[in-house]
């Protein structure tokens, strides 16, 4: 007897919160010991995402701060050497901000700990779930529901 969707909604949204909250977890762990507030990580995230120098006032934009909280962010992230700020080359009154290698660093280590967190889940999987599992997700990323992921969500 097929489930209604409401049922596998359910279940889904509990599957899925339950995988996150360790990968979460895990990839927070990267980010407890570099001091950085919550704003700040999103700062990083967001610039990494992006993958090219991002004015003050986009970031801004893009995690819902004023344009003076970001820049005070941004201010700090200079400080622990996580982002480095220029003038555009095209509009001196602009600051470009990009992440610095140590930013960089930051970053993949959070996203490989969310990583090897997938990887422990799908490890402690009997064998015959394993299987069952990679041939459902491999039909649902073969269909056209889900889009593909672009290069920059390859980081995150």
């Amino acid at each position: 007897m097929p489930h209604r969707p409401d049922e596998l909604d359910d279940v889904l949204v509990d599957f899925v919160t339950r995988l996150m909250s360790g990968g979460e977890s895990d990839g927070l762990d990267a980010l407890i010991g570099s001091d950085l507030s919550f704003s700040q990580a999103r700062t990083l995230f967001l610039l990494a995402k992006t993958a090219e120098s991002m004015p003050i006032h986009a970031i801004a934009e893009g995690l819902g701060l004023s344009v003076a909280a970001a820049g005070r962010n941004v201010d700090q992230l200079l400080g622990l050497h996580m982002v480095e700020r220029r003038e555009s080359t095209s509009d001196r009154r602009v600051k470009l901000v990009s992440l610095t290698s140590t930013g960089e660093q930051l970053v993949a280590q959070h996203v490989e700990a969310k990583r090897e967190s997938v990887k422990a889940f799908t490890r402690a999987l009997p064998p015959e779930q394993r299987d069952q599992l990679h041939r459902a997700l491999t039909d649902i990323l073969a269909g056209g529901v889900l889009r593909p992921r672009t290069d920059q969500e390859n980081c995150l």
